[in-house]
């Protein structure tokens, strides 16, 4: 990527984030607002699984957020809470309004009937399983766009469901067969193309670059942004592994570490300077490739049997006896011992 592309795409993704913060300030409410949501599964001799723990965060109009963190530490479940697929061992706290309605507390036939595909659009993390086994994709496609857009007619319902198959780079060719024809990747742009097609005003990415090649990647998380700046009442709320997808659509980071959001930070300045104040998020920085490509030491604790305090003592290298504590929920970084603001993470001469 040449200089003159990095300073062209944290420009645009800057006056993304200022748009977000301009709505915010004109007093438009969240599209999406989540206070201490907390899920809990219940399993045989009296054990529970804190899978989440007083999650806090707002997606804005306009706003792309994108949550990160490793795997197992709770970001699919979070989702699932959200829209009412969890097991029936499960067991939720706190709340997480969608305009007026929260959904946590929402009953199955609201869900179904007026958030899932209308208010709020899926991108599954196994998109395999999400399809119809016994359908073709092109069948799937029309029945979506008659029942969330109202199109009528075969010709025009042709029409909508090749619109949509573009929109996620999904070829024309491939639209007659049935999901165990399709690779991964195939797969993953045809339940792409599912949950663009109602133009929800909260769009949910599970991991929508499975599978996919870079230019993909880039296509594919391209145009969930193109959704969300399409009128600026949009939201997006990704969840991924990928950060160069992170960095390039972005506008806000979450950072997920043993079912806690551990640090919220606006892109620019976590990919960037001053970079992040979370060890952990240091830690995943420094991890890439492109940067120190240093692993974090040590492994994540079972969600089953988290220590009573700071979940990543045992892997940091700044802990000392207050992280015997759960630090504070409050601000921006849930930490006794941030890297101080002021600090460079990672030098230009990391970066080469």
């Amino acid at each position: 990527m040449t200089e003159r592309t990095e300073r062209t795409e944290r420009t645009e993704r800057t006056e993304r984030t200022e748009r977000a913060g301009r709505a915010g300030r004109t007093g438009r409410p969240p599209v999406l607002s989540v206070r201490g949501l907390s899920v809990r599964f219940l399993l045989p001799g009296a054990r529970r699984v804190a899978a989440v723990t007083d999650a806090r965060f707002d997606v804005a109009p306009g706003e792309c957020l994108a949550l990160i963190g490793e795997s197992g530490c709770g970001k699919s479940v979070l989702a699932s809470a959200l829209l009412g697929l969890l097991p029936a061992n499960a067991q939720t706290a706190g709340s997480a309004l969608l305009g007026d309605l929260d959904l946590l507390t929402a009953g199955e036939r609201t869900l179904a009937r007026t958030v899932r595909g209308r208010r709020i659009g899926l991108v599954p993390q196994s998109p395999a399983a999400h399809l119809t086994p016994v359908r073709t994709v092109r069948s799937q496609l029309e029945e979506t766009v008659a029942q969330l857009t109202g199109v009528r007619g075969r010709a025009a319902l042709r029409d909508a469901a090749e619109r949509a198959a573009e929109r996620a780079a999904f070829p024309a060719d491939h639209l007659d067969r049935h999901p165990h024809e399709l690779s991964g990747g195939l797969a993953q742009r045809a339940a792409t193309a599912l949950a663009l097609v109602g133009d929800a005003p909260l769009l949910l990415a599970d991991e929508p670059t499975t599978g996919l090649d870079r230019d993909l990647v880039d296509r594919t998380v391209d145009e969930l942004r193109r959704h969300v700046d399409a009128d600026g009442d949009r939201a997006l709320l990704m969840i991924t592994h990928d950060l160069a997808a992170a960095e390039r659509i972005a506008d806000r980071i979450a950072v997920m570490y043993a079912g806690r959001i551990v640090e919220l930070a606006d892109a620019s300045a976590f990919f960037g300077a001053p970079g992040p104040r979370h060890p952990y998020s240091r830690g995943l920085l420094d991890a890439l490739p492109d940067r120190a490509f240093t692993p974090i030491p040590g492994t994540p604790p079972e969600l089953g049997a988290l220590p009573d305090g700071c979940a990543f003592a045992a892997r940091c290298d700044r802990a000392t006896d207050a992280c015997a504590t759960l630090p504070p929920p409050t601000g921006p970084v849930a930490c006794h011992h941030p890297v101080p603001a002021a600090r460079t993470l990672v030098t230009e001469e990391t970066r080469a």
